[in-house]
């Protein structure tokens, strides 16, 4: 059954949302920090394992780095355009949205749960490659496999900043679903190279995820996320951008 990843995906994510929030009803405030913080340096070190592998390649007996123009171009570009549509404020007024309309308006950390947990989530050449294989062939395997990924995150998430981590199931389903459907018209652009350097700079979005987790919010990230576009198209460029 095609789009049967997505619902798997987003089953994943709520069974996680509804256990992390009844097993956060008996976390005083100081264990939620301190949740919140851990859960931020996991996130620091699954970006920076994301991006190394995207960086370094060995060459004989050596270690050797790449990727820096990408990075550079893609991330800058992206963040000029994000700034300029300002995505992070529609996320935010979206999720004040669903605050007010789930009834949940004394939830202080909705908004900031429902933003993080969702750039956690759908960030990722995972998201991706599994709709794509899901709408193409009816294989579901990798998002089954991002599902299980999926519910641990937000079940931690949910733990330290409340409810509103689960409604990032909302913008996996768009997202995924959507490739799923356009599966077709988008799998002959996501060659080996797009994904590669998708992976990467999504990896490094997902670091910033890490940033914010831990110190507070310091990055607009969703302001960033045409970045993952611009890494993608970059390897149809007719040169070498790495």
């Amino acid at each position: 059954m095609i789009g049967l990843g997505t619902v798997i995906n987003v089953a994943g994510i709520a069974a996680g949302g509804l256990l992390g929030k009844f097993c956060g009803r008996f976390l005083s405030e100081r264990y939620r920090d301190s949740l919140n913080k851990t859960c931020g340096i996991c996130v620091l070190f699954i970006g920076i394992a994301g991006a190394l592998e995207g960086m370094l390649k060995v060459e004989g007996t050596s270690v050797v780095s790449g990727g820096t123009m990408l990075i550079v171009g893609s991330l800058a570009l992206g963040a000029l355009l994000g700034e300029l549509i300002n995505i992070e404020d529609k996320f935010e007024r979206f999720g004040e949205w669903l605050k007010v309309k789930t009834g949940n308006g004394r939830e202080q950390k909705f908004v900031e749960g429902f933003v993080t947990a969702s750039l956690t989530v759908c960030i990722g050449a995972m998201a991706v490659v599994g709709a794509i294989e899901d709408g193409m062939f009816g294989n579901y395997s990798i998002l089954a496999t991002k599902a299980v990924l999926d519910l641990i995150i937000v079940l931690i998430m949910t733990c330290s900043m409340g409810k509103g981590c689960v409604f990032s199931a909302i913008p996996v389903a768009f997202l995924q679903g959507t490739l799923t459907l356009l599966a077709r018209l988008i799998k002959p652009f996501m060659t080996e190279t797009a994904l590669a350097y998708l992976s990467m700079i999504g990896s490094i979005l997902i670091f910033c995820v890490g940033v914010n987790l831990v110190w507070g919010k310091k990055i607009r990230v969703a302001n960033l996320l045409p970045a993952l576009a611009l890494a993608a198209g970059a390897a149809f460029l007719p040169w070498h951008v790495m």
